[in-house]
């Protein structure tokens, strides 16, 4: 994360003071007011010195041969990567309000691995690779050891995805935050060669659609979570029956507040593998939006995906939170990933390597030709549609 200018090149807290008596404030016979500092105002730059103490070590400890430099520049430096023709990938997102959960558990050592996971996921859709990671943190008031626990995951998710943390912004700006809170976003750029790109273009009718399961919500639906789930009920212990079809066990001594702040997943490593063995046709980062709204953005005209609902594991959150609300089938796959992170479309005659591959691979669905534009359907057993794209 977070590497703005070193604060030995900080300018240190200055006072403006004045002789003229209009400025001072004190008027006839009163006495000066007593100078203003910038921490006063509400930025302490003592506590990002104590801050920037307490992280440099994990920025660094995500630097590979690449970067060039060290921390405390007005720019992170990375070596332009060689190819035949190297197209450069970027994404930003933010953790969204699963940081409200992080904050009221005084848990910070997992949002970093979300937004870090989550932008990797998003640029390996169209078959990049990360290369530099950088970060922004907003908060009313620094409190060096909770942005130490948010850049200790960020360094963490960097060093697992093999990508340099090497930029960020840690901004102090009280008044726009309420006390305790703050935001955490991410921006990342990857590379892929121009003709190893992934686009869906070559998604036919009879290709298959392969689910790599979720460790829960992972950054998308914590508003209606949250609003159905509120936190008197976060010490709670998942119910550990299967709560509706396709539901799974909760492991036990899980509470509802561990599966709300499970992190989110990457997976680069299992799309590593599947790369050796298939041709992947297609792929989605299921996020906002759910299974309905992802997965149709890569699939070209004339063509139908139809999910069968039931064919892959359900964690327990979700029907919890459909239960909490009456919330519809429709609706929950809507906001939803249910239970599926990513998708890989692939020929229904690579299914089996996939499997032997990432055993986690499960296929959900197959695609049919459709008249006019790309739908996406989800299907109950019967081939009801639960809810539709169109």
């Amino acid at each position: 994360m977070t590497t703005p200018t070193d604060p030995s090149q900080s300018p240190s807290p200055t006072t403006h003071r004045t002789d003229s008596p209009s400025l001072q404030g004190g008027g006839q016979g009163v006495g000066p007011d007593p100078p203003v500092t910038y921490a006063a105002a509400g930025v302490d730059i003592a506590a990002w010195e104590e801050t920037y103490g307490r992280i440099k070590g994990a920025i660094r400890s995500t630097f590979g041969p690449q970067v060039v430099g060290d921390i405390g520049g007005f720019g992170g430096l990375y070596t332009a990567p060689r190819g035949d023709r190297p197209v450069l990938v970027s994404s930003v997102d933010s953790v969204g309000t699963k940081v409200r959960v992080a904050i009221g558990l005084r848990r910070h050592d997992t949002v970093g691995h979300d937004i870090v996971n989550h932008c990797v996921n998003d640029i390996l859709c169209g078959g990049a690779r990360p290369l530099f990671f950088l970060d922004y943190i907003g908060t009313s008031h620094l409190d060096p050891p909770t942005v130490e626990a948010i850049v200790t995951g960020l360094a963490a998710a960097c060093r697992a995805n093999r990508v340099a943390l090497i930029g960020g912004e840690t901004a102090e700006l009280p008044g726009m935050y309420a006390d305790g809170d703050y935001d955490l976003v991410g921006c990342i750029v990857g590379v892929v060669e121009h003709d190893r790109i992934v686009d869906g273009a070559a998604i036919a009718p009879g290709d298959v659609l392969l689910g790599l399961p979720s460790s829960g919500l992972h950054t998308n639906g914590y508003s209606l979570a949250r609003r159905l789930l509120p936190p008197e009920r976060w010490s709670e212990s998942l119910p550990p029956l299967e709560l509706a079809p396709g539901g799974g066990q909760a492991p036990p001594d899980l509470t509802i507040g561990d599966a709300l702040l499970a992190p989110h997943r990457s997976y680069l490593d299992d799309i590593e593998r599947l790369d050796q063995v298939i041709a992947i046709k297609g792929m989605a980062h299921i996020t906002g939006g759910g299974l309905r709204d992802n997965i149709v953005r890569v699939l070209p005209p004339h063509t139908r995906a139809d999910l069968r609902f039931g064919s892959w594991h359900v964690p327990p959150i979700f029907p919890l939170i459909q239960q909490a609300g009456d919330v519809s089938l429709a609706e929950m796959c809507h906001v939803f990933n249910m239970g599926v992170g990513y998708v890989v479309v692939c020929p229904a005659d690579d299914v089996n390597a996939a499997q032997a591959a990432v055993p986690a691979a499960v296929p959900i669905g197959e695609i049919h030709a459709n008249a006019g534009p790309a739908v996406v359907r989800v299907v109950d057993a019967a081939g009801g549609i639960i809810c539709t794209s169109e």
